[in-house]
């Protein structure tokens, strides 16, 4: 923990405190939990989530070019004979 470490009181479910203590090193729980707060905030943080978006959108760029064809052509398919007929 950094020297700015703050005591606090939390309640957790026995179940909880039994696999923290099962995971952490002895006299290392407060450390293994300030971890794991740290590893969800990294994870699950807005800002995370926002990168993690930005980077799906980059990646998924051609997937989304391609259904909007095929739903282009799709969507052509059902009009052209609606169009014809109005003619």
């Amino acid at each position: 923990m950094s020297s700015a470490s703050r005591r606090i009181n939390v309640v957790l479910a026995e179940e909880t405190v039994q696999a923290i203590d099962g995971m952490a090193m002895a006299g290392q729980r407060s450390r293994f939990i300030e971890n794991a707060v740290q590893h969800y905030i990294a994870h699950c943080g807005a800002e995370a989530i926002r990168t993690r978006l930005e980077r799906a959108i980059i990646r998924d760029q051609d997937i989304d070019r391609e259904v909007s064809a095929d739903w282009y052509a799709v969507d052509q398919n059902a009009w052209n004979p609606i169009a014809r007929e109005e003619r």
